[in-house]
């Protein structure tokens, strides 16, 4: 029962903290869009797996009973969300040792399209490098905390299978009684048996 309740908090916890990264990685997805440019795999790769990472979030919370008869395939399927969002913080680590106040783009530069080279060249579109540069660093540091949160509920759902296959003992007592009747029909033969021995005498 415990092991259930923290299952759950942690996977409301893990979908609160996947909103933001959805948000800003969404808004970095829309600006590379509306330019005709195609996305940068360092955006591209944590905005994919942090999508399909809450439909199977809401999917588990939705049918937990399944997902508790299920929880070796949940546990894999976890333990793959932590080798993604691995793969989708290293595609951002560039942005770890950046300073979001003063930033010039780095090496990157060029490859943040409407957000970097090109949007300096293009008067409609807005261009805030620093904003660009904390948004990148938020979603990079809530990327490394969904690969903690992911690989507790895996440990968790392990944990809940275990419990389950756990064998329920049974301790079963008999009371046995004596009935009424029987303590009556001994007393009364008893008795019997004894009035039977008193002497008779004849005058």
């Amino acid at each position: 029962m415990i092991g259930d309740v923290f299952f759950i908090f942690n996977r409301l916890v893990e979908f609160v903290f996947l909103i933001p990264i959805i948000g800003m990685l969404a808004y970095f997805v829309n600006g590379y869009l509306n330019a005709n440019m195609l996305t940068p795999t360092y955006v591209l790769v944590l905005f994919i797996v942090s999508v399909i990472a809450a439909f199977w979030v809401l999917d588990t919370l939705v049918r937990f009973s399944t997902t508790k008869r299920s929880a070796y395939f949940v546990a894999f399927v976890d333990l793959c969300f932590v080798g993604a969002f691995i793969a989708g913080v290293y595609e951002l680590r560039f942005i770890a040792s950046a300073n979001c106040s003063h930033w010039n783009g780095g090496s990157v530069w060029v490859s943040l399209g409407p957000f970097g080279a090109y949007g300096s060249q293009v008067d409609h579109l807005s261009l805030d490098v620093n904003k660009t540069c904390a948004m990148l660093k938020a979603s990079f540091a809530l990327g490394i905390m969904e690969t903690i949160f992911f690989l507790w509920t895996a440990l968790l759902a392990l944990f809940i299978h275990k419990r389950a296959r756990e064998p329920v003992v049974v301790k079963e007592t008999t009371v046995r009684r004596r009935s009424h009747s029987s303590r009556r029909g001994h007393s009364s033969s008893h008795r019997h048996r004894s009035s039977s021995r008193r002497p008779h005498y004849v005058v």
